[in-house]
């Protein structure tokens, strides 16, 4: 099992002595029941610039995420397929783009602030949201901060959260934690997830493994929903 556990995208960036100070949260990992997917910001902004390294991109486009973010679509697909043929609710988050209800002093993070076209906070047309999904617009990192979304949840009987996007180290991972707080558990996908930095991303989901969520290849999640659809249909 502690194979198992540890058999992720951090293993060039952790060492043995780390990995076995924190041996005392291996343990069994899995996607929880009443599922729901939330996607974490899979907007155009992300992926502004193409499939190049983000430290060719940064000067020019501040927010993308570049070759993290295009090698992430292809499994992204994947399991939104698998989650509308479970039948899953499908949540997703952009970021509030309203002038009139966006506080001078309040933002997601400490990065310098620059101005966007409202149009590069529009979900990625791969990931299009289609009838009967959720879109929640924020002004935080986290998709729970003043924000519906627990009481969507809660109305919808969902007890455990299968989280996919961006980034990895920021309003994923605050995502993340707050979900846990709230009592769900939570699922992220390792290939699903990415960030501008391949070490915060490694690092975070070495760290949100083992402290809050059980990070999980997409295989195994898609393995999981194919079988949630099997039942659905029977």
């Amino acid at each position: 099992m502690a194979d198992d556990f540890e058999n992720h995208c951090w293993k060039d960036v952790v060492p043995p002595d780390v990995l076995d100070i924190y041996s005392h949260y291996i343990r069994r990992t899995f996607v929880g029941p009443s599922p729901a997917l939330l996607a974490i910001d899979l907007y155009e902004l992300a992926y502004q610039g193409g499939a190049k390294p983000v430290s060719q991109l940064h000067k020019t486009y501040p927010s993308t995420c570049g070759e993290n973010a295009h090698a992430a679509i292809e499994p992204t697909k994947r399991l939104f397929a698998a989650a509308r043929r479970a039948g899953i609710p499908i949540f997703y988050t952009t970021q509030d783009t309203r002038p009139d209800s966006l506080p001078s002093r309040v933002a997601a993070t400490r990065r310098q602030r620059a101005q966007y076209d409202p149009d590069l906070f529009i979900i990625k047309a791969e990931f299009k949201p289609q009838p009967g999904d959720v879109v929640i617009t924020k002004q935080r990192a986290s998709a729970f901060y003043g924000t519906p979304l627990l009481a969507h949840l809660t109305q919808l009987g969902v007890q455990s959260l299968i989280v996919c996007g961006e980034s990895t180290s920021g309003c994923v991972r605050a995502s993340a934690v707050d979900a846990y707080s709230s009592g769900f558990h939570v699922t992220l996908v390792e290939e699903c997830c990415f960030d501008r930095s391949m070490l915060s991303h490694k690092v975070n989901l070495f760290d949100l493994h083992h402290k809050y969520t059980d990070v999980m290849r997409t295989d195994d999640v898609v393995g999981h929903l194919e079988g949630l659809s099997v039942k659905k249909a029977s």
